[in-house]
């Protein structure tokens, strides 16, 4: 009879180890799904008028270009190129460029990032001798010429949420955060009251050129999106973002946006279909 407890409660003890561990499995699969698609969301595209020819010695160049860009990725959040520029082919066969991860990527997450971005960009960009592509995670470039390194502030893309009318406290907490936000060198968050943000510089900018790009990122968001209650400004080679907390998902949200986080729901439910399934039949089992 006591054997026969014994067992029935080491029984109890096992499915009950075994439901927890599906539980904590169905979250993580929810939490990463949720977190990949987010970081893989398209923000925006740039795509030279000049194209070059199927076959030809820049399509090689920029086919090797991309392997080493996804090669690179799974060891390092930024890599800069420059493929073709010697004297053993021809000059119209160059290719510049560069990727880079934003700063609070894991290595995984990243590498994942930059596969998405360049299975995009020449669907985004076919055949063209210079294009750019941005995802919430990572970005992606390359050129004909070379333009590694040369400050450019040139405006690239623009959010604005709706206004937070005027909310004094807030606006006080944005400006203090987004003066943080100016001495970043590389990547920075800053975080003042409920008003979060962050912002990034390109790896192939120095200390002193980042800082003047950071300072034109920011006066753009206060000119170009005012009172906004959150809002993003990226230019051609650094970016600055803040919200209120709450809100970091815009109101006026993309269809990229609303797409990302419908895959992310329809994937975790089938993730939670399929470890209900195995629980249901563990629990039958322990009832037979």
């Amino acid at each position: 009879m006591f054997t026969s407890l014994q067992s029935h409660s080491t029984h109890k003890t096992t499915l009950i180890l075994r439901v927890s561990s599906l539980f904590f499995l169905l979250f993580s699969h929810i939490i990463y799904f949720s977190s990949y698609v987010r970081a893989n969301i398209f923000v925006y595209a740039g795509c030279s008028q000049e194209k070059y020819e199927p076959n030809s010695p820049f399509e090689g160049n920029r086919n090797s270009f991309l392997a080493s860009v996804v090669s690179s990725s799974s060891q390092a959040a930024y890599t800069s190129f420059a493929i073709g520029n010697d004297s053993s082919g021809p000059p119209e066969a160059s290719i510049y460029g560069l990727y880079q991860c934003r700063g609070d990527l894991k290595t995984t997450d990243c590498s994942r990032c930059i596969e998405s971005a360049v299975n995009q960009i020449g669907l985004v960009c076919p055949y063209t001798l210079g294009a750019s592509l941005q995802l919430e995670g990572c970005y992606l470039r390359y050129e004909h010429i070379d333009f590694l390194g040369k400050p450019d502030t040139s405006l690239r893309y623009k959010k604005c949420s709706k206004s937070a009318n005027n909310d004094v406290e807030f606006f006080r907490r944005r400006d203090d955060v987004l003066a943080d936000l100016q001495t970043a060198i590389g990547f920075k968050v800053s975080s003042s009251g409920l008003v979060q943000g962050f912002a990034q510089c390109l790896g192939d900018l120095s200390s002193a050129d980042c800082t003047p790009c950071l300072a034109e990122a920011v006066g753009k968001l206060k000119n170009l999106c005012g009172s906004a209650a959150a809002a993003d400004v990226f230019l051609a080679q650094c970016y600055a973002r803040y919200w209120a907390s709450g809100y970091y998902d815009f109101s006026d949200s993309s269809h990229e946006d609303q797409v990302g986080k419908t895959v992310a729901i329809i994937v975790g439910v089938l993730a939670g279909l399929a470890i209900l399934i195995v629980l249901l039949s563990i629990c039958r089992r322990a009832m037979d």
